[in-house]
């Protein structure tokens, strides 16, 4: 099939995706994400043959995922991730990191270990956000500690991407990530400086025009960000998740009024068109032959699953605020153990690199793709649970 035709397979597959949702969410509430990669599947060429490839889908499917962690990186609160929280979150998922590098080396060897490590650490941060928000949680207490720990697993794995997975010295690549930290700290000042009266009068002017200058300086943003992490040698999600702190710093600093506007029009863009590509691709390049071919690999797939929840699940339990009661605990461990989009760029790397097998890559993203349907549905479920009465945003928590 040609790109176009292909392209056209795609987005039919995205118009469908969210009617079989809707139509399943009135006895389970599914994840729309699931709907998607499983028809991506179906289409792709170990099912039906359907789907064919290329560079232009290729690129859409990468400016997918760049947009998806670029929303999970606009959606961080900055005056609620922080405190006791964070150094949670952040010894929750060191400790993880340590955990999923010392047994993943361990079964599977430590050139395999460091890329099936990495993975394990990782939280959805981008497909757990919509699944609070269309529950009403995103903004209760336990969406921002959520939030909190989510980003960490979100960015964590980024960061250990660059270090652990660029192929450099740990010297070297030390010292490139401090060179982007400082470059983004650089953006970070000129995001929070006061801008000029015209600005936000421009933003609110042109907001539904076909001018849309705030909706394209967001991009020429995450372009940018995206262009200083490839420039760097960096991972390029490293780029559009800072690109996405600078774009809330920007616009709720200099234009609060129209920030809301403004992100719907992005998520517009995101959500209807190049997050859609990225998940439906992420099916159609699914190995599922080597998954079912039985063996190695389709043993391996619950072990994997397994290990998400031990290793990434069992340090937020531990270190989860102390107001938090257990179900919610409970909740917040399924949640935090949700991966998928970290999975598929990890292990991408690790084909690329020669070093994983198109098997073991098959069963890491499988496990994936079964914690984003099977661990938000529990986690819902527990939280369906809680008390009429939402909890306060503030808390009580001490370190």
């Amino acid at each position: 099939m040609s790109q176009a035709g292909t392209l056209i397979l795609i987005m039919s597959i995205a118009v469908l995706a969210p009617l079989l949702a809707y139509g399943i969410s009135r006895r389970l509430p599914v994840p729309l994400v699931i709907f998607e990669i499983l028809l991506g599947i179906l289409a792709g060429p170990d099912v039906l043959g359907w789907a064919g490839d290329g560079p232009v889908i290729d690129t859409l499917s990468d400016l997918g995922l760049a947009m998806l962690i670029f929303l999970a990186g606009y959606e961080i609160e900055f005056d609620r991730v922080r405190g006791a929280t964070l150094k949670r979150s952040l010894w929750a998922w060191l400790t993880a990191l340590v955990v999923g590098l010392a047994l993943a080396s361990t079964l599977t060897g430590l050139s395999k270990g460091v890329y099936i490590g990495t993975a394990l650490t990782s939280t959805a941060l981008g497909t757990v956000l919509p699944v609070l928000r269309d529950a009403g949680d995103l903004h209760s207490r336990f969406g921002s500690v959520m939030t909190t720990f989510g980003a960490v697993g979100e960015f964590g794995p980024i960061i250990a991407i660059a270090l652990l997975l660029s192929g450099r010295s740990p010297g070297r690549s030390t010292a490139v990530l401090a060179a982007f930290a400082l470059l983004t700290a650089a953006a970070v000042w000129w995001a929070m400086r006061p801008r000029p009266p015209w600005f936000p009068r421009v933003i609110a002017r042109t907001l539904h025009s076909s001018g849309q200058f705030a909706v394209r300086l967001v991009v020429l943003l995450l372009a940018v960000m995206l262009g200083i992490s490839q420039a760097l040698g960096l991972d390029t999600l490293l780029g559009a998740f800072a690109a996405g702190m600078l774009t809330r710093l920007l616009l709720h600093g200099a234009a609060p009024e129209s920030a809301g506007p403004v992100l719907e029009k992005v998520e517009a863009m995101g959500f209807g068109f190049l997050v859609p590509v990225f998940y439906v691709v992420t099916g159609m390049e699914f190995d599922l032959d080597a998954l079912l071919s039985g063996g190695r690999a389709l043993l391996l797939l619950p072990v994997f699953l397994l290990l998400f929840l031990l290793v990434r699940g069992l340090p937020v339990y531990a270190l989860a605020p102390p107001d938090l009661v257990r179900r919610d605990r409970r909740a917040l461990t399924l949640f935090a153990s949700t991966a998928l989009p970290l999975v598929v760029a990890i292990t991408t790397i690790g084909v690329d690199d020669g070093v994983l097998k198109t098997e073991e890559a098959a069963a890491l993203v499988g496990a994936a793709m079964l914690s984003v349907l099977l661990f938000p549905l529990a986690g819902l479920r527990l939280r369906g649970e809680r008390r009429t009465v939402e909890e306060p945003l503030g808390g009580t928590e001490s370190w």
